[in-house]
């Protein structure tokens, strides 16, 4: 892909600044992460302005001139059709200029040391072993599986697809690089459905936990109730003491103000004077300095994420860890009596090769996204439900401009949360994004654009996140295809998170509010910001989502649940799914407690049963 005339289109290079001609490389680099399906989008977005660009002016973009440049994004966008295909590739620019245009604060020196874990690449274990207990996936669920077991006195492997990622590697590049090594797919693992969305997962030791924001609530004791009486899922009830146990091992307290950033700041002044309920958020990142980037690994080592706080844990106790082993199948023994037995597990090396780990107990901790199809390979697919009720968080994100500088890059990444709304099913976080991420809500082409680029420090950002109606579904055996459409409700939601964080942010004192919306992109009053909102639907919003659960849902009617009350796989021995595929529905807060939580649960019940 040529991305110099796109880039110079789309930013209004005029060769006076030297960050606008570092962007094409970094832009090219972006795109080789992401998969093949997203890359080909883009590169077929940009064929097409190419040609387009041809037709107009006989040139390519390239060897326009800026005013020329100009006018050809003036031409397309006057076309409402075209308008998403700019839109498709303003993002990935917009990310690439930011890091130019941003960089990351320099991380600690020398930077914190990370406490030891017991790591072996697949190239270097033996092609075939054996363990007492097989753990894939070594993030929420699965470390915590991990570390009970281990505890017991069983030999435990824990199999990861992802590498380990230390602290100091965090801070020795820039944010954005390092997005193709901490998750799925580059970051473009996305949903297909009305409208797409992306939901992003992180794969490397320690799972999501490494690139999540850090925010830990406890699960609602509505949500609790209504699990155990709706789904008979009876571990609920006694989930209080294994959140204390969870809370306590990531060290989860209140986020201090002095490092909220003013960002935060910002939401919890709207707040105040609006009379809404908002608090800083509890988090696992004692002693956090505000770096703005945990959502690509924290820099500093404050955030307590699983590789750092359980999985040593469990390494202590004789657990070990294979990193760049993806499980292709759960290995069965079919001569003995009733359902098929777990024997062991088959994975694949990077290289292609193969090591197997024989086990009388697999537990399987891939994530709602992975599970299903695992168990589809493994011959274990057959439960009708498994694979759907995925729930999900939709998503989405307004930004207001302010008098003064916020720079909200400096502070915590989510730290301040809004609850007025939560009874109504939006939850609305004051959500950061780490140096040069944040700019996908600016609007304008060429020299509106860069304008709005340049003085994206001015701007603060909310994030709301809404208890969603599952659905969902995981298709596929050897590759993911997610499918999920936005229930009716569910956008009604998300239109009411938009107006609602309009309202914090005219609060605290905004000039104008950026919907990220490019048919009705600003608004300078609530009066404005609502009657833009009557032109458009949740679909026109710029949508993710985040924390997929369900697809294995444990509960105690066999028809409806994959998976029983306490872990086991429905149609099968020795298997235990201890991920949050087994939340039975939409938990309602960031889920990483809850999942944990739910494991811990899980593996002691099954020790307590076979002892």
């Amino acid at each position: 892909m040529t991305a110099e005339g796109l880039v110079a289109a789309l930013l209004a290079d005029d060769g006076r600044q030297d960050w606008p001609a570092r962007v094409p490389r970094r832009l090219d680099t972006l795109l080789a992460a992401l998969p093949r399906p997203a890359r080909a989008g883009v590169h077929t977005a940009v064929a097409a302005l190419e040609a387009y660009t041809l037709l107009r002016t006989g040139r390519r973009l390239a060897v326009l001139g800026t005013d020329e440049r100009e006018s050809v994004l003036r031409s397309l966008a006057a076309h409402p059709r075209l308008v998403p295909l700019l839109d498709v590739l303003k993002v990935p620019v917009l990310l690439a200029a930011g890091t130019e245009r941003t960089p990351a604060p320099q991380a600690p020196v020398p930077p914190p040391e990370d406490p030891p874990l017991d790591c072996t690449p697949a190239h270097a274990w033996p092609a075939r072993s054996t363990a007492d207990v097989v753990v894939i996936g070594s993030g929420a669920g699965g470390a915590m599986a991990a570390r009970t077991f281990a505890r017991a006195g069983m030999s435990v492997v824990v199999l990861e697809e992802g590498e380990h990622h230390s602290t100091a590697s965090f801070g020795r590049r820039a944010p954005l690089d390092r997005f193709a090594e901490l998750y799925r797919d580059g970051g473009a693992t996305a949903a297909l459905g009305n409208p797409p969305l992306l939901l992003p997962v992180g794969r490397a030791v320690g799972g999501t936990t490494v690139v999540n924001s850090g925010t830990c609530y406890r699960t609602p004791q509505h949500v609790l109730t209504r699990w155990s009486g709706a789904y008979g899922f009876g571990l609920a009830d006694g989930l209080g003491a294994r959140l204390h146990e969870v809370e306590r091992t990531l060290r989860v307290a209140t986020q201090p103000l002095d490092v909220l950033g003013n960002n935060g700041l910002l939401a919890l002044s709207g707040a105040e004077r609006l009379g809404w309920r908002a608090a800083p958020l509890r988090r696992n990142a004692p002693g956090c300095k505000g770096s703005c980037q945990c959502v690509v690994g924290c820099p500093t080592g404050a955030k307590q994420s699983v590789q750092l706080s359980v999985l040593p844990a469990a390494c202590a106790a004789g657990a070990r860890i294979v990193t760049g082993a993806r499980v292709r199948r759960i290995l069965l023994d079919p001569d003995g009596p009733g359902a098929p037995r777990a024997a062991g597990v088959r994975a694949r090396r990077p290289d292609g090769s193969e090591l197997e780990i024989l086990t009388p107990l697999v537990v399987t901790a891939a994530g709602a996204l992975e599970t299903p199809p695992l168990l589809r390979r493994s011959g274990l697919g057959g439960h009708p439900r498994l694979g759907r009720n995925l729930s999900v968080h939709p998503a989405t994100s307004v930004a207001g401009r302010f008098a003064e500088p916020v720079t909200a890059w400096r502070g915590v990444l989510q730290s301040a949360g809004i609850e007025e709304l939560h009874d109504r099913g939006v939850l609305i976080e004051a959500t950061a994004s780490p140096p040069g991420m944040g700019s996908f809500v600016l609007p304008g082409l060429g020299r509106e654009l860069r304008r709005e680029l340049e003085d994206a420090e001015r701007l603060a950002t909310l994030g709301a996140m809404i208890a969603d109606r599952p659905s969902g579904r995981v298709q596929g055996r050897n590759r993911t295809l997610v499918r999920y459409d936005l229930d009716p409700r569910d956008g009604a939601r998300l239109m009411t998170a938009v107006r609602a964080m309009g309202r914090v942010l005219f609060a605290a004192g905004a000039e104008e509010v950026l919907t990220g919306v490019p048919a009705a992109p600003r608004a300078r009053s609530l009066d404005e910001l609502d009657e833009l909102l009557t032109r458009v639907t949740a679909r026109n919003l710029h949508l993710s989502a985040f924390h997929p659960t369900g697809t294995a849902a444990a509960g105690g009617d066999p028809q409806r649940a994959p998976v029983d009350p306490e872990g086991r796989l429905r149609g099968a021995r020795g298997v235990l799914v201890v991920d949050g595929s087994v939340l039975p529905g939409c938990p309602e807060v960031n889920p990483q407690l809850t999942i944990m939580a739910v494991a811990l649960a899980m593996s002691e019940t099954w020790l307590e049963g076979e002892g």
